[in-house]
């Protein structure tokens, strides 16, 4: 079976303006899949955007199927930033005959995108699709970290035998898969008032990494690191306010900024592990002055010019560009190596793996913060260190 046959061609007209481009505008420097589907081993793009015109697990947000020609109406009027856009727009996959079929749909697309080091850029949609998303790392046998921005987990109970998900269980189904591919989850963004205190403490028994919105606020430079340690990201349009994303069935008054939300996607671009990006859940229907399509866009923009922007300071190679800094425990009970790129300024922390558990490497990279290394200079044990080291066991 070829992609080909699961989408449906771009109709440029719905989202060309009368006078047409400038040459600089996004909707000149971008390819569209119009009649012949493009050969994607032919190494010409490094990302593809593409639409799922799928909302039936959408909770409380019917319409968001209709989500991806309002976001390109606003995409292609962008200016080109400081970099060659090497993009292809693929157009829309179309709702499958059920909601299963939709998700082999875009797992298979989503993995055969990967193998060509493609990064797909996904435009919901219900964020169900999150799911399809996962299952593409299955197909390439690949383990995953996955991070999430939402303002709540994705966890309510929900019948987990089918095969399909709900916008507000796809977490249950991604957690009990098997085999499991997942090795790390993270939540940037909940607000304690829409989580179950079960299950926070379902996220701590599984030594998972969730983020209250309060953390960010006022220091969106600490979300870096949790991003960076993803291979997927999955963002939910209702983690962004009313005031400044309200084209969602779900919105409400608090959230992220607009420009908060911009510099989370330029972090996703930014990492370089990553190979895959969802934005859910934009519904046109409750959109006005087609604000939220437009922060979408720019959304979408900031991941564009962060991904052209990539140090590819990951994996620490070569040694030579790093510095390793040591710190002792007040207990006595050893010491943490840190590593610090000398290209980008960034830190990981070194976790050793247990005994046994890895026969071609001693440690585990985790991206971390500067005050992880003054924490540990201390004398105190980060808790990202210790949470990773129970994973690994």
């Amino acid at each position: 079976m070829s992609l080909s046959d699961f989408f449906s061609p771009l109709t440029p007209e719905k989202f060309t303006p009368k006078q047409g481009f400038y040459r600089s505008q996004m909707g000149l420097k971008v390819s569209f899949y119009l009649e012949n589907f493009p050969d994607l081993s032919e190494n010409e793009y490094d990302i593809a955007i593409f639409g799922v015109l799928d909302d039936r697990a959408a909770v409380n947000n019917s319409g968001c199927a209709l989500g991806p020609d309002y976001f390109r109406e606003q995409f292609y009027l962008l200016h080109e930033g400081a970099f060659n856009s090497r993009m292809i727009d693929l157009g829309d996959i179309k709702a499958g005959a059920t909601l299963a079929d939709t998700y082999v749909a875009v797992k298979t697309v989503v993995a055969e995108l990967v193998r060509h080091k493609i990064v797909p850029v996904i435009i919901g949609g219900g964020q169900d699709l999150t799911y399809a998303q996962y299952m593409a790392y299955e197909q390439l046998e690949q383990k995953v970290d996955l991070v999430v921005v939402d303002n709540k987990f994705d966890l309510d109970e929900g019948d987990e035998t089918g095969i399909a998900a709900r916008s507000d269980t796809y977490l249950n189904k991604i957690f009990l898969h098997q085999p499991n591919y997942l090795f790390n989850f993270s939540n940037v963004g909940y607000q304690t008032y829409f989580v179950n205190q079960d299950s926070l403490k379902v996220m701590d028994k599984l030594y998972f990494d969730v983020h209250r919105l309060g953390e960010f606020l006022s220091d969106i430079p600490s979300v870096e690191p949790v991003i960076r340690n993803a291979n997927m990201v999955s963002f939910d349009i209702s983690a962004v306010r009313s005031a400044d994303a309200r084209g969602n069935g779900n919105a409400t008054p608090n959230g992220f900024y607009g420009d908060q939300a911009c510099k989370i996607a330029h972090y996703a671009g930014l990492n370089d592990k990553l190979t895959s990006i969802g934005f859910y859940e934009f519904n046109p229907a409750f959109d006005s002055g087609s604000q939220t399509a437009l922060l979408l866009a720019q959304m979408v923009w900031y991941f564009v010019d962060g991904f052209y922007n990539r140090k590819k300071d990951f994996p620490l190679n070569p040694k030579s560009q790093y510095l390793i800094y040591r710190a002792s425990l007040n207990d006595g009970t050893g010491e943490l190596l840190f590593v610090k790129s000398k290209k980008s300024d960034r830190w990981w922390m070194q976790v050793p793996y247990p005994t046994g558990m890895s026969k071609n490497e001693r440690y585990h990279l985790v991206p971390c913060r500067y005050e992880d290394y003054n924490m540990a200079v201390n004398g105190e044990m980060p808790d990202l260190w210790w949470r990773t080291y129970q994973k690994l066991l």
